[in-house]
């Protein structure tokens, strides 16, 4: 489990391997002592297992595997070497729930239609955006609700049909890879878990 409060930002270094299986060896400033084998790692919203870490100077390269289901859901099968990513460590008992739980299983992938610029103050401007669910998703995205778009823990401004909007302030922009985010970006979508299971549960009773 994830709170979608980014923690570090990762530089992918490679990606091997075609078809249903990629190896992404990501560098970081995570503490190499601190992360087991196996360990699970939020890179830009899914949830990726830890198959190596190779400590360096100032932090650690981990390498983690994409298969088949993330490759089709999420953005990553575009990753390439260069793309920088959000990371989020996973939760511990006692750790602080600070933005809502995510799991880290995405379910599909939002289109940024456009990016607005909204006047700040001394701590530079905010940026709207605004996407598009995509088709079945779009009703479990609700107005004050969370959402997690690319590993980042939002709350939902508006609704509109399938268009909704997010509000990035200045320090989430500067620590996230938002700041390089612009329309026809396609960003990871995870819903709401809360709203998924009260979705299903309505649904069986009908």
């Amino acid at each position: 489990m994830f709170t979608g409060l980014v923690s570090d930002v990762g530089t992918v270094l490679s990606v091997e391997g075609e078809g249903d299986l990629r190896r992404i060896a990501i560098r970081c400033s995570y503490d190499p002592a601190g992360i087991a084998l196996g360990a699970s790692i939020a890179c830009s919203g899914p949830c990726l297992t830890a198959v190596s870490i190779v400590p360096e100077e100032g932090g650690c390269v981990f390498h983690v595997d994409a298969a088949a289901e993330t490759l089709a859901r999420t953005n990553v099968g575009a990753w390439a070497p260069g793309r920088r990513i959000n990371l989020e460590r996973s939760l511990k008992i006692g750790d602080e729930l600070g933005g809502h739980l995510v799991t880290g299983h995405v379910d599909g992938l939002a289109d940024i239609v456009t990016r607005e610029t909204v006047t700040g103050g001394a701590w530079g401007p905010s940026e709207r955006f605004t996407l598009r669910a995509p088709a079945g998703l779009a009703r479990f995205i609700a107005e004050k609700g969370s959402v997690c778009l690319d590993g980042t823990s939002l709350t939902v401004n508006t609704v509109e049909g399938d268009l909704f909007s997010v509000l990035l302030i200045p320090h989430t922009l500067q620590v996230t890879t938002w700041g390089e985010r612009e329309a026809g970006n396609a960003v990871n979508l995870e819903v709401d878990l809360i709203a998924r299971y009260a979705a299903r549960l309505t649904e069986a009773r009908a």
